[in-house]
């Protein structure tokens, strides 16, 4: 019997906005704020400042929380879906990758946006770690640790980071240090120049001592910060260790969203089309050396991809440690404090919300991207707790593309 119509072909997938909430320290302003609040006022606002994404045409929800209990449990994309307003038909579902959980939200859904089943999705992550400390209900199976499927450390992140210093000697603290002080410079100016602003929700929040506020601004970033200043801080993973508070991503608490599309459907509706997806991958590790995931998940990237290192002009790399960027850096032959990595700093001085993280790589992506419009091709790429990296590479979507230019 003679077939009818015609075979899919690939679909290119468009970030077309992504949007954050300031990242608050875990314990602080957002205490008594719950954590799908966070998501859904975010997810509202991209619906809000997109007012061409019809919402009835959204084909699903993913919304990414590295713990799903309590506030972050009861399938946060459905539940979250419904508490934004978004069309009772239109299905939502939770993920988990830990720290890449946003991330994954964006590369499943893209998948789906490739393959022609879908055309419209959002994505997003919350992490309430005030609510949900890290490794809250966790029970890892003792197999781990007797059958040495694991060692104890990879339960430990921060032990991870002190072993990645023991495997590269060379990445001393004073290095790691640098970095970091690096970081909260950088991110100060941009927020001086107003580049991170743009990004952020506000929100309203209330405390039973304190009553209502209004979170506009990261709170975690440390103005000033010094290389004298951070080498005074104790190493609390490790006697005379070298990984510490300043040379780390604080715990924090914040959310992600950001709204994807085929890119014909984004011509169709006139959105926004602020970088292309090019390829993605994911890759795994010794798990008691998590940091360095990274590495194989880039080198994986690029080359699906037929890209080489060298043809990627912006990096936005997670800074969960300080020693982990490096490590990367190290590996693909990149200066400590090249202009293309990070170019407004980093988790170091914002927070690391883990699973809504990967989402606000890609914000800063986009403004990079923005900011250096003969840029062609920038990567987000992040490590993951026990033993996996991850990459997406993305393609600057200007008119002026120029893959010889760089940050």
């Amino acid at each position: 019997m003679a077939r009818t119509g015609t075979p899919k072909t690939l679909s290119n997938v468009v970030f077309v906005d992504g949007a954050r909430t300031p990242f608050a320290k875990a314990g602080s302003l957002y205490s008594e704020t719950r954590a799908d609040d966070l998501v859904v006022k975010v997810m509202r606002e991209l619906l809000r400042r997109n007012p061409q994404v019809p919402a009835e045409r959204i084909d699903d929800v993913a919304i990414a929380a590295a713990t799903q209990t309590g506030d972050q449990g009861m399938n946060i994309g459905r539940s979250a879906s419904l508490l934004a307003g978004i069309p009772n038909s239109v299905p939502g579902y939770s993920i988990d990758r830990w720290c890449a959980g946003a991330m994954t939200a964006v590369t499943t859904l893209s998948g789906a946006i490739m393959s022609g089943a879908y055309e419209l999705a959002i994505a997003g992550g919350v992490e309430h770690m005030t609510h949900h400390p890290m490794g809250e209900g966790v029970d890892p199976n003792p197999r781990y640790l007797a059958e040495r499927i694991v060692s104890q450390d990879a339960l430990l992140m921060g032990n991870t980071a002190e072993n990645l210093h023991d495997r590269y000697p060379h990445i001393t603290k004073e290095r790691a240090d640098a970095f970091a002080v690096g970081s909260q410079e950088k991110t100060a100016k941009a927020y001086a120049n107003g580049l991170l602003q743009p990004d952020l929700v506000p929100v309203a929040v209330r405390s039973a001592e304190n009553g209502w506020g209004l979170v506009t601004v990261d709170e975690v970033p440390r103005a000033g910060t010094s290389m004298e200043g951070l080498a005074s801080l104790r190493t609390p993973f490790r006697p005379h260790g070298r990984v510490t508070a300043g040379n780390s991503s604080a715990l924090t608490d914040g959310a992600t969203a950001a709204i994807l599309a085929s890119e014909s459907l984004a011509d169709e509706l006139g959105l926004s089309k602020k970088m292309r997806m090019v390829g993605f991958a994911f890759a795994g590790v010794e798990p008691e050396f998590m940091g360095v995931g990274p590495v194989p998940s880039t080198e994986k990237a690029l080359a699906k991809a037929g890209l080489s290192i060298s043809d990627i002009d912006l990096f936005e790399v997670n800074e969960a440690f300080a020693v982990q960027v490096l490590a990367f850096l190290d590996h693909f032959g990149i200066a400590d404090d090249d202009p293309r990595v990070n170019p407004m700093g980093g988790a170091i001085a914002v927070g690391h919300p883990l699973a809504s993280s990967g989402i606000r790589l890609m914000n800063n992506l986009a403004r990079d991207f923005e900011m250096n419009p003969k840029a062609q091709f920038g990567i987000t790429t992040m490590c993951i707790g026990l033993g996996m990296g991850g990459t997406v590479i993305w393609e600057n979507t200007s008119s002026d593309s120029d893959s010889g230019a760089t940050a």
